[in-house]
């Protein structure tokens, strides 16, 4: 019986990561087969990219975060037409080649960013939606840049990514920010290099992201198609980012080794590669990518044309329009610093007692902020502290009553208010009369109910 397209991919990408890891004698086979599925359903389908123009900056951002699978992105990029050719893929860990152990950026047409230490590349991932998010705010805001810097960044996440600190912390800081833009896929598969997860991790990883203000699904097979299809467009929607946590089968469908560590860190072996072709319905030859493959790559590559055609199309109305950002943009994204921003830098006299380093530094980055463009991030704080200092009344309504001290002028008490202002600024607008909704119950014998914590603090 002949494939669908699609299987046929999928399997393709599999048969690939076998064949590569096995040629080396070396890296980690499991995992590109367990998620061919969702790789080719991002590529063929969710992402916006050129595979002919991989610097478009208008483009998805994919982010590898568990790049020992590096085989899944390097199948990915070949099959979607990138210059990757099936000879670099034979040649996966050899010195010098554009198929290295785990992915690097500046060295293989299509990776974004270098992943090999866990929790590194969604870390990464963050940031590329922060600066999404920048992008947005400094060059899209008029009606004309709207959609130019829309796009999403694609993470695919392990076990090992997320009990990283790293992973922790960014993932933190995106789900404060609301990072719509930002999609990860976790790979919950159960199995680490050693055994199961459960030797070393029992979190309950949904509550965790939920908890720190992400969108958080789950898709109980990772060869569900239809079901990774609609978290993906969900996702797209929500206004914050997505954990989407897949249920895979590492070495999926190798007959001895799938679900077991055997097909995490090390080639599966003839025989078992043999078998699993078998089951597949697969030739038992290496390295075999079927004829029908070339359409495939042509629509990927040819729906990659049209998205950058239409995006270029609206850019160019909006640089006509805005001709010193197109500039600043253009300057941007060539890493160039306008002239004369070096005068912008601060001196500081010698002195016994000196500053501490985290002035120094704030104060030079405020001073070369105005030269490289930055200065509307400073004006836009500055309106939002005018704000909410218009709000005063209203904010200071939110609090008990306080006394002015003795012989206090009102200075003290407009102290106290800015001081409610920076809590405000960290998210505490409804600071503290809404918190004892938000916060357990504690032992009024140790803390005292709310309303005496109240009325004691005033």
């Amino acid at each position: 019986m002949a494939k669908d397209p699609t299987s046929l991919a999928i399997d393709t990408i599999r048969a690939l990561s076998m064949d590569a890891v096995q040629k080396a004698d070396s890296g980690h086979p499991g995992t590109p087969m367990a998620l061919a599925p969702l790789g080719w359903l991002i590529f063929s389908e969710l992402r916006r990219h050129d595979p002919k123009d991989p610097h478009w900056m208008g483009r998805d951002r994919f982010v590898l975060s568990c790049g020992h699978a590096s085989m899944l992105q390097y199948a990915l990029l070949h099959l979607s037409g990138y210059d990757l050719s099936l000879d670099d893929i034979q040649q996966f860990r050899q010195w010098d080649s554009k198929t290295p152990g785990h992915p690097e950026v500046f060295h293989t047409p299509g990776v974004e960013t270098t992943t090999g230490p866990l929790g590194q590349g969604i870390a990464n991932a963050v940031g590329m939606a922060m600066a999404a998010r920048h992008l947005q705010r400094r060059f899209g805001a008029s009606e004309l840049g709207s959609g130019l810097f829309d796009h999403h960044v694609w993470c695919i996440a392990s076990d090992g990514d997320l009990m990283e600190g790293v992973s922790y912390e960014a993932c933190s800081l995106a789900g404060h920010l609301k990072l719509g833009q930002l999609i990860v896929f976790y790979d919950d598969n159960d199995i680490t290099i050693d055994g199961r997860t459960s030797l070393a991790m029992s979190e309950d990883v949904d509550a965790r992201f939920a908890a720190q203000g992400w969108h958080v699904q789950h898709v109980g097979d990772g060869n569900d198609l239809v079901a990774l299809r609609a978290a993906a467009e969900a996702a797209k929607k929500d206004p914050r980012p997505s954990l989407i946590r897949v249920n895979t089968i590492i070495g999926w469908p190798a007959p001895t080794k799938q679900d077991t560590p055997g097909a995490h860190g090390a080639p599966l072996g003839k025989d078992e590669i043999a078998k699993t072709r078998e089951l597949m319905g697969w030739p038992n030859q290496d390295f075999y990518v079927p004829a029908e493959m070339a359409a495939e790559t042509a629509k990927v590559v040819a729906r990659g044309a049209a998205d950058h055609a239409a995006w270029k199309q609206k850019h160019d109305a909006w640089a006509k329009a805005n001709l010193q950002l197109a500039e600043e943009l253009r300057a941007a994204f060539a890493g160039e610093l306008p002239a004369g921003w070096e005068d912008a830098l601060v001196s500081f006299p010698a002195s016994d007692k000196g500053d501490a380093t985290r002035n120094t530094s704030g104060k030079h980055i405020a001073a070369i902020a105005d030269k490289v463009g930055l200065d509307h991030e400073r004006h836009g704080a500055a309106r939002r502290r005018d704000a909410l200092r218009r709000d005063l009344p209203r904010l200071r309504g939110l609090h008990a009553p306080r006394a002015a001290p003795r012989g206090a002028d009102g200075a003290s008490d407009a102290l106290r208010a800015d001081a409610r202002l920076d809590r405000s600024r960290r998210g505490r607008t409804d600071a503290p009369a809404d918190r004892d909704a938000r916060v357990a119950p504690r032992d009024p014998g140790l803390h005292g109910p709310a309303s005496v914590r109240r009325e004691r603090d005033a």
